[in-house]
């Protein structure tokens, strides 16, 4: 039988859906047949990352460990969670767990390190930002980051908002907003550190000067899925 990848999902719905397509574009396949078999578990209830994190919210842990044993029933071998903030909880999801589970931010910062990229701007949730979940990697391995200013995160969050609610137009608009003023003040790369963000910008020409997570997690189940090895 195939290896089957699973993807927990739900954080947010667009987001899931993104991760399929990008799994489907970097899978090297000629026919239906020779795609990767995937099952994802969208719980769009999954209670809110962020406001857990900045403002003692409802804990999201208990919603995403029911979706990930949902994939786990199914037998899956991998499973990749496209949602940043999320890996705030990485530890106790995977401790949960005997399925291979990459972590987005290790795969992202390894990238960053490999390539070679320094004084690069973090664009994501103010969860993300809070926990420190890119700079405190990036900090070992001795990588210089920008942080968006107080009003720069309040749009990249307005921005976010706008897209999950629909209007498209302002989430590119506030988000096109704070680059514009980073790469100002000389910042030239970005991590899309929100698995809405490359959504977002999608319609930008400059994407080397981006680094989609999704993108980036995808390519490594992908490339586990081609590998004989499992985990």
């Amino acid at each position: 039988m195939k290896k089957i990848i699973g993807i927990l999902g739900g954080m947010g719905p667009a987001a899931t859906i993104d991760a399929m397509d990008k799994i489907i574009k970097n899978t090297p396949a000629r026919c239906d047949q020779e795609h990767i078999p995937v099952i994802a578990v969208s719980f769009p209830d999954i209670p809110d990352r962020t406001a857990n994190i900045i403002s003692d919210g409802e804990s999201p842990l208990k919603k995403m460990l029911s979706a990930l044993h949902v994939l786990e029933a199914e037998s899956v071998q991998c499973i990749i969670m496209p949602c940043n903030t999320a890996h705030y909880w990485y530890d106790e999801l995977s401790a949960s767990t005997n399925v291979y589970f990459p972590n987005m931010i290790e795969i992202v910062c390894n990238k960053i390190v490999k390539e070679g990229v320094n004084n690069i701007a973090i664009l994501a949730t103010t969860g993300t930002v809070k926990a420190r979940l890119y700079q405190n990697r990036l900090e070992k391995e001795n990588v210089k980051y920008v942080i968006p200013d107080e009003l720069q995160q309040y749009q990249i969050m307005e921005s976010i908002l706008a897209y999950k609610g629909g209007n498209d137009d302002r989430a590119y608009q506030l988000m096109e907003s704070v680059i514009f003023q980073l790469k100002r003040a000389g910042v030239k790369k970005f991590i899309m550190g929100c698995t809405e963000i490359p959504i977002i910008l999608s319609r930008k020409k400059d994407k080397e000067n981006y680094i989609d997570t999704t993108e980036a997690l995808v390519k490594a189940a992908v490339d586990w899925y081609c590998s004989d090895q499992f985990y």
